[in-house]
């Protein structure tokens, strides 16, 4: 963009348009996370889709999944430009379909597109900060990211449950519409200045090749998760079908992630593991929570949204507060503590819904939800990039990724499973009880993130920003 960066700031004058229009699409991507996550028990009784209601959740996470291996080989051939233009048109147009929806059906169609944009979006983004600020300004445009993360968790939920109570949920996806391609124009001059630079490094001879492999590998798994979602519409061969697809999704994602992830290898597959256990129990219960609250509680969407805000003002707190400690926290110690706090919340959810405790027992337990998660992710992270090597960073980046997305969707496939197996009595225990199943299972593998000689100085100061991903 310039050649004289030594004292320019992301928001300074080479830089100041693509940081707004950046940092306005991924907080516009993460406002949608948060404010579908309140909406959606209206829309499920307005649309008659109770047996889809998780599909509207795990797919748009697998299609997710989809979009960031393909933009990832795309940007790495051609540069991000193209696949942030078409991830952003594929995000807008999920957004308008499940926004215009009148059956459940067309909806879930809708966040399928809105999910496969949104994974390819965030990959672009990524590879335009890359290409387009020098090094020193990285850790400054990935906090502005950060930060863009934390405000929609603060207002998102609440603002939602506003919208959706005083007209009409559907705006709570048509209104994101009108702000996204203003979003994307003001990124428009930087990518046009990455064409008209200098070129830093000679072009390689050839082209990086399509990785097709690793594409139809995700296509399958994104196809499994789908299939576990509607095997309860199929009847008398349900059961079967349930069973192909959760084995078709383990083999797909074996080639996506590090060899030994899925038996717990000691290090960095542990690592990515119980990063998509993390994911897989608490937003396998959250997306239930405000249901719950809605249904037995006789919550209002706004109020119900104002559980996540708490878990979400949590995890920015706890994220905060890890990042100061640095290494006097051990990162293996942060992931251990995480974990059995998400493990205290989902049981707090679980008992509220067995026993039908006072709902504060649920809300107050979800906000140690939240302080896990802000503990374990960004220590997760860092741990990822300490046993990488430079040749390995990307694989083992997006594999973090990909574990945290197909985590929460294979969760919310079988939680959706028990939520219709269930009477409408037993429906939320069964919910909380297969997530606090899971969470069990992230605290026994926990332990073995530490390598056996601990090098847990890899804790520094990077970790100080919030790291909100994935919300779905």
């Amino acid at each position: 963009m310039t050649s004289d960066t030594s004292s320019a700031g992301i928001l300074s004058r080479p830089y100041l348009l693509a940081t707004v229009g950046a940092c306005a699409l991924v907080f516009l991507s993460a406002f949608e996370s948060l404010a579908v996550t309140t909406i959606m028990p209206l829309v499920s009784r307005d649309l008659d889709g109770a047996s889809l209601y998780a599909l509207a959740f795990a797919g748009p996470l697998a299609t997710g999944v989809m979009g960031m291996v393909a933009a990832g080989n795309w940007s790495d051939r051609r540069g991000p430009a193209a696949p942030l233009y078409s991830s952003v048109a594929l995000f807008v147009a999920g957004l308008l379909i499940a926004g215009t929806a009148g059956t459940m059906e067309i909806l879930v169609l809708g966040r399928l597109v809105q999910g496969l944009g949104g994974g390819a979006m965030t990959v672009a983004l990524y590879v335009l900060v890359a290409r387009v600020y020098p090094p020193a300004l990285h850790p400054k445009i990935f906090a502005a990211f950060a930060a863009s993360w934390v405000v929609p968790s603060l207002v998102g939920p609440f603002a939602a449950g506003v919208v959706a109570q005083l007209s009409s949920w559907h705006w709570v996806f048509l209104g994101v519409v009108g702000l996204v391609i203003p979003a994307l124009l003001m990124v428009v001059p930087a990518v046009r200045g990455m064409s008209s630079e200098p070129a830093a490094e000679p072009a390689p001879a050839e082209p990086v090749p399509w990785a097709f492999g690793r594409m139809g590998w995700a296509a399958l798994a994104a196809v499994a998760v789908l299939g576990l979602n509607l095997s309860a519409e199929v009847p008398g061969v349900g059961g079967v079908i349930a069973v192909v697809a959760l084995v078709l999704a383990l083999v797909a994602v074996r080639p996506l992630v590090p060899r030994g992830t899925l038996t717990a290898r000691r290090g960095l597959p542990s690592v990515i593991l119980v990063r998509g256990l993390a994911s897989a129990a608490f937003f396998g219960a959250e997306v239930y929570l405000p249901y719950l609250l809605t249904e037995r509680y006789a919550f209002t969407p706004t109020f119900a949204g104002l559980t996540l805000t708490g878990a979400a003002l949590a995890w920015a707190g706890a994220s905060a507060v890890q990042g100061r400690l640095g290494a006097k926290l051990a990162d293996d110690l942060a992931v251990k503590i995480g974990a059995a706090l998400v493990l205290i919340a989902v049981i707090s959810t679980l008992v509220t819904a067995v026993f039908a405790l006072p709902a504060a027992v649920a809300i107050v337990g979800w906000i140690l939800a939240g302080g896990g998660m802000g503990l374990m992710y960004p220590r997760l992270s860092v741990m990822t990039l300490a046993l990488s090597t430079p040749e390995n960073q990307g694989f083992n980046s997006a594999a973090m990724s990909i574990s945290d997305s197909l985590g929460g969707a294979l969760s919310l496939a079988a939680t959706g499973l028990v939520f219709a197996a269930f009477t409408t009595t037993n429906s939320f225990a069964g919910v909380f009880a297969l997530t606090a199943v899971i969470a069990v299972v992230g605290v026994l593998i926990a332990p073995r993130v530490a390598t056996r000689v601990a090098a847990s100085g890899a804790s520094s100061d990077s970790t100080a920003a919030p790291e909100l991903t994935h919300h779905v």
